[in-house]
């Protein structure tokens, strides 16, 4: 698979993302990609499933090295001590002893954000963990993170498809070299239906949802983690990474609306007041 690589980081451009998977179900999903040849697994410790990724990816064979494992700390943590337990709690449910990247989730209004990213740091140093990024983190938070505190961060995760416009946020990490993580590429499955991507599909014998992931992975430094439980869809989302679209298609899907938001967490900072 195609590859990321910044700041030292090596991570393949398409993951199976985990959110909303839990149980037998979310082990199945993980043991089947390995098998099939992912070698990127996205969970966090407010999916509740970290205890089955672990189990997945020990029942699937494959090697802790061979393969890249994304975390995160839930987003009600505030001080250091609880984001160390968190993370040591990751490290147990998942049955590894150490993080390829370990995120902040949801830097929710009254977080710290300078002591949460000096404990992602000291976490790091300690071997813990091998790279540090956020999720969901606005330009406001990526200014703190970059020019105040000096944060290696190596990634951030955004709900990003073609049915929301990102460019701010993208612009900027762009200007320092950051690749995104694009959760909910599809769109929470509102993408599998629509029409104007069905069009573009029919030309090359594929489905929206595979044009959408499509539209993502041509662009620099983006990784896509849509959700798979079933082998039949993670099949599909691996079929994507084939297909180069022509200009005129990026042109209609650049034409779409981009004006939907899937995931907005009462928690969740406000979007539109930092571009």
């Amino acid at each position: 698979m195609d590859m990321i690589t910044a700041h030292g980081l090596r991570m393949p451009r398409l993951g199976l993302g985990t959110f909303r998977m839990t149980g037998a179900v979310c082990q199945e999903a993980v043991e089947s990609a390995l098998e099939l040849g992912y070698r990127h697994i996205d969970t966090g410790q407010m999916y509740g499933n970290q205890d089955a990724v672990g189990d997945g990816w020990v029942a699937s064979g494959v090697d802790r090295a061979a393969f890249h494992l994304t975390s995160k700390g839930h987003h009600s943590i505030q001080t250091p001590d609880e984001f160390r337990a968190a993370c040591e709690e990751s490290l147990r449910l998942l049955r590894t002893d150490y993080l390829d990247l370990y995120m902040l989730h949801w830097p929710r209004p009254g977080t710290d954000l300078p002591a949460a990213l000096e404990t992602l740091m000291r976490l790091q140093e300690q071997g813990l963990v091998r790279k540090i990024g956020v999720a969901n983190c606005t330009i406001s938070h990526l200014k703190v993170a970059i020019e105040e505190v000096r944060a290696p961060i190596v990634a951030n995760q955004i709900e990003y498809h073609v049915m929301i416009d990102q460019g701010p946020v993208l612009n900027y990490m762009r200007a320092h070299d950051l690749p995104v993580v694009a959760h909910v590429p599809l769109a929470q499955g509102r993408l599998a239906d629509n029409e104007v991507l069905a069009t573009i599909g029919r030309r090359y014998g594929i489905g929206a949802a595979q044009v959408a992931l499509a539209w993502l992975l041509d662009q620099p430094d983006v990784a896509v983690i849509p959700k798979a439980a079933r082998r039949e869809s993670q099949l599909a989302n691996m079929e994507a990474t084939k297909l180069k679209l022509d200009d005129a298609d990026k042109v209609t899907i650049a034409a779409m609306p981009k004006n939907v938001r899937c995931v907005n967490p009462p928690f969740a900072p406000a979007w539109d007041s930092v571009g």
